[in-house]
């Protein structure tokens, strides 16, 4: 990259990726955004510890705090970095992490499984995360959930499910959820309230489920950028314009 950057996209399942992408790049407008993006094999064993300590190596090159964002388990993440490394982070923002950060869709999805099949199970959930789509969309949507089963960081298993208990945040914090996400309901992203500092923020989008970044990702941006500005109110994000470098947008998904 010829700069550092000034935001760090944390991605955690590179199947769910493109749900991203939209609001990345309009965040891009105003600020630089580099995608940090944890990666494994089947064969391998999920650890988030060693997640953050990846992401920390990364992090030494940049020689002043960043902005961290991540969606489900890549809030996570950035909860866990922030909490372990907070002079490394300017804020942290966090989409669709409630109050138990830990519960992400694969932990509804593991309670169900046992009494259902595999496809019939992902199908319920395309809608649960989705809404109503078309069939050749939710043969596209399960494939792409199945895939995240397979190759993604998050810490549930149909033999164990993850819980992390709440507690402040050491940095700036933003916390983003959907009115009608089921994932992660309104009671679970309030759940925040108790563990504000002054200055952090909880904001609900109208709509767009689980993935409401991806369907609302101008209006999710406003916020986000709004939420920057406040941290330093003698600058204008407006004079920030920088891109994601390399980054192709692929808003077609749904076309």
């Amino acid at each position: 990259m010829s700069k550092l950057p000034d935001v760090i996209w944390l991605n955690t399942s590179p199947s769910l990726q493109c749900f991203a992408q939209p609001l990345m790049y309009r965040l891009s407008r105003k600020m630089t955004v580099a995608l940090w993006e944890y990666q494994q094999t089947q064969d391998e064993a999920s650890s988030l510890d060693d997640a953050v300590e990846l992401l920390q190596d990364y992090l030494k090159s940049c020689d002043q705090p960043v902005h961290l964002v991540g969606h489900s388990t890549g809030g996570l993440l950035g909860l866990l970095y922030s909490r372990k490394y907070p002079e490394k982070v300017k804020s942290l923002t966090v989409l669709a992490v409630g109050v138990d950060a830990a519960i992400d869709w694969q932990a509804h999805y593991y309670v169900h499984r046992p009494f259902l099949s595999q496809q019939k199970t992902l199908n319920a959930f395309v809608y649960n995360l989705f809404g109503y789509q078309k069939e050749h969309t939710i043969k596209r949507l399960m494939k792409i959930l199945e895939q995240d089963l397979n190759c993604s960081l998050s810490p549930h298993s149909l033999f164990k499910r993850l819980s992390i208990p709440p507690e402040r945040v050491p940095v700036p914090f933003m916390v983003c959820g959907s009115m009608n996400d089921i994932i992660v309901d309104t009671d679970a992203l309030h759940g925040w309230q108790l563990y504000l500092k002054e200055g952090d923020r909880i904001w609900e989008c109208p709509q767009g489920r689980h993935f409401f970044h991806f369907f609302q990702p101008q209006l999710v941006a406003e916020q986000i950028l709004n939420f920057w500005q406040s941290l330093r109110p003698s600058d204008s994000v407006d004079v920030l314009h920088q891109s994601v470098d390399t980054l192709k947008l692929n808003e077609s998904l749904y076309q």
